[in-house]
């Protein structure tokens, strides 16, 4: 029996994937677990609908990752650091300080997750930060770090 998975099965296949299984295995437990549906013409020109549907959501969606990654390109963050003796630094700034100053300048949110910081800023001066908005979308952020 021909059956289309509707999510991965462990030594079966991917989610999608049409695979030939024993009936009893398909009726009992693919079919019986929601795993699968039967391989009609029906179910295969829903299954083809969809995911031109998720590819065109997926286009889109990749699309508003590199206008916003343009838009970052432009933009610069000003974070203020407080100084101790002799103008050196005192703290450090994190990526989460680095989200809410674009917000409060920007108005726009950004996931201090997606930030990429291998090591928390603790001296003064102008940093390039990558952002990583989507798989394939790496913005490049300007952070500006200032005497508070």
């Amino acid at each position: 029996m021909k059956v289309i998975l509707l999510e991965d099965v462990k030594s079966l296949g991917k989610k999608g994937e049409i695979v030939e299984v024993n009936e009893g295995y398909a009726r009992n437990f693919l079919l019986h677990k929601k795993l699968g549906i039967e391989a009609s013409a029906k179910n295969l020109n829903d299954i083809k609908l969809q995911k031109q549907n998720d590819d065109k959501v997926a286009a889109e969606i990749l699309e508003v990752a590199k206008k916003l990654a343009d838009e970052m390109g432009k933009e610069e963050v000003v974070v203020k650091m407080k100084a101790g003796e002799n103008g050196k630094s005192f703290g450090s700034v994190s990526s989460k300080e680095i989200a809410k100053e674009y917000f409060d300048q920007n108005k726009k949110e950004l996931d201090k997750k997606k930030i990429i910081l291998p090591d928390p800023i603790k001296n003064f001066g102008q940093y390039e930060v990558k952002v990583k908005l989507h798989p394939k979308v790496t913005a490049t952020l300007k952070v500006k770090v200032v005497e508070a």
